[in-house]
């Protein structure tokens, strides 16, 4: 994590929690000649509305015009994560246990880098998936390690 999103993290982390909310992500990015800061939550049932995400842009606000950690000028976004929510913690995954997943490595494992299918399990070392391949169920351990990048996924098959 980059130093501001490190102190948006201590600055947002109060906020959510008093409204109930779960912080799932925070992005500080430039896009073309802008630099954005983005403020990802939900609530524990993933069914987070816009007033939701409006009282967390607005005092996040007034944090950030307090401190004022980041120097440039910067949009500040604040939403939902989506259907396709990152998995980035512990517990993101926990809660994943079932639900169709992409997850892409850094390195490829028996020939491919790239994974969609129903995460079975994780645990302290491993994510196993179960993913098909034209007929065929194939169950494949991810090391963690290994795990690039990882999100909720859509399966349009079903």
């Amino acid at each position: 994590m980059s130093k501001i999103t490190e102190q948006v993290e201590k600055l947002v982390s109060p906020i959510v929690k008093d409204l109930e909310l779960e912080l799932v992500d925070i992005e500080f990015l430039k896009e073309g000649k802008d630099w954005f800061l983005r403020i990802y939550v939900d609530t524990p049932e993933g069914n987070i509305d816009i007033e939701q995400c409006a009282q967390v842009s607005e005092r996040l606000s007034e944090e950030l015009d307090r401190v004022d950690p980041i120097s440039q000028n910067y949009f500040l976004e604040v939403s939902s994560p989506g259907a396709e929510r990152p998995l980035k913690k512990e517990e993101d995954f926990l809660k994943a246990i079932g639900q169709y997943v992409f997850i892409k490595t850094y390195e490829p494992i028996n020939g491919m880098k790239e994974f969609e299918g129903y995460l079975l399990s994780y645990g302290p070392e491993i994510a196993e998936v179960e993913i098909r391949i034209k007929t065929r169920k194939l169950q494949v351990e991810i090391e963690k390690a290994k795990i690039a990048f990882a999100r909720l996924a859509i399966d349009f098959s079903a």
